[in-house]
């Protein structure tokens, strides 16, 4: 088996608390009192072979869609995994994008496959550029591999180019796997990937554009022969879904409007405080972010990881160093939480540029 590794993920599991968190991505979580019913719907009875019924039905009326092209999954990151492994044998190649979330290549490569990357820069503003994937395609490929909005810069992709990238894979004959998981908080009411072209895979969950991380509710949507495929990959994975998060999962479908309004209210005041921060700093420049995340970068090119080290150390935020991202001038800034705490860890970071 081809050993795999997400250096980001251990690191994010193994380092010290901080005092003010500032590198997990995360909306601010919800509450059992955020679901009016939960506590009614919940029980350990149910019966999920192909997913549970009443939440496949929940996420085929939420994004237009019918139930044949749903697969429910353990999360976003679960929906991925599924999906590549659906998709790719061993020497196949999967091409990534740069900077990327590091868990995706590597799902890839436990799957025995080789990963190649295109690039996403900060000079065309991280543009999903689609003439940059083609060059980048080879005889191998079979899967691409992206976000929108981007992880780690939360830029949206155009409609235009996506457009151009589903043309392009429907000639070429691959699948283009499209992380959505900010997308609702982004921009409520756009359409999936998946419901442009039968090239796509969109994959989402009730995490970050809703703070239900716990609850585990991801999905895959895709043409229904793919997600039958992607159904049966989790057989091989974990069989079923646990049913009481299901259940939870349903009441959530049933207050996304109201949980999405209580997102973007948040972030849209956090937003503004990232906004005006990083006006008042001349040493880091910032491509405007669609999500729950930033991705600022010294303008002098410096290495942000002794930078962020510092911070945790002396003043106990965290940040992410770039080097995660394979972009090491820069560093992952999460505003999803809580407005006070994103205050204090600001003016710390402010204090430590100062210092």
């Amino acid at each position: 088996m081809t050993r795999a590794r997400s250096p980001y993920m251990e690191w994010a599991k193994s380092r010290p608390a901080p005092r003010i968190d500032l590198a997990t991505s995360n909306l601010l979580a919800g509450t059992l009192g955020d679901l009016p019913g939960a506590r009614e719907a919940l029980d350990l009875a149910g019966q999920s072979p192909e997913g549970w019924p009443p939440l496949v039905a929940a996420i085929a009326e939420r994004y237009g869609v019918r139930a044949e092209n749903v697969a429910t999954a353990v999360g976003c990151s679960g929906a991925n995994f599924l999906a590549l492994a659906a998709l790719v044998e061993s020497g196949d190649e999967v091409l990534f994008e740069q900077p990327g979330y590091d868990p995706l290549g590597a799902a890839a490569t436990m799957l025995g496959a080789s990963v190649t990357r295109f690039e996403r820069r900060f000079e065309d503003r991280w543009r999903l550029d689609p003439d940059l994937i083609g060059r980048a395609l080879t005889a191998r490929t079979r899967v691409v591999m992206l976000s929108s909005p981007h992880n780690p810069s939360g830029v949206l992709a155009s409609s235009d180019d996506l457009s151009a990238i589903a043309r392009l894979a429907e000639r070429r004959g691959l699948t283009v796997i499209v992380d959505e998981v900010y997308l609702d908080l982004a921009q409520p009411g756009h359409p999936p990937a998946a419901t442009l072209s039968p090239a796509f895979v969109s994959t989402n969950s009730l995490t970050k554009a809703y703070g239900l991380a716990s609850l585990r509710c991801g999905w895959a949507l895709a043409d229904p022969e793919l997600a039958r495929k992607i159904r049966r990959a989790r057989d091989v994975v974990d069989v079923w879904s646990p049913i009481p998060a299901d259940r939870l999962s349903v009441v959530a479908f049933g207050n996304l409007d109201r949980l999405l309004e209580r997102a973007r209210t948040l972030v849209k005041r956090n937003s503004d405080l990232v906004a005006a921060f990083l006006g008042r700093r001349a040493e880091l420049e910032c491509v405007p972010s669609r999500a729950t995340i930033a991705f600022p970068r010294f303008r002098d090119g410096r290495d942000a990881a002794p930078f962020a080290d510092r911070l945790m150390r002396e003043r106990g935020v965290a940040v992410v160093p770039g080097s995660f991202f394979d972009s090491p001038s820069h560093f992952r800034l999460s505003f999803g939480g809580a407005t006070e705490a994103l205050g204090e860890g600001l003016a710390a970071i402010a204090a430590c540029l100062d210092d």
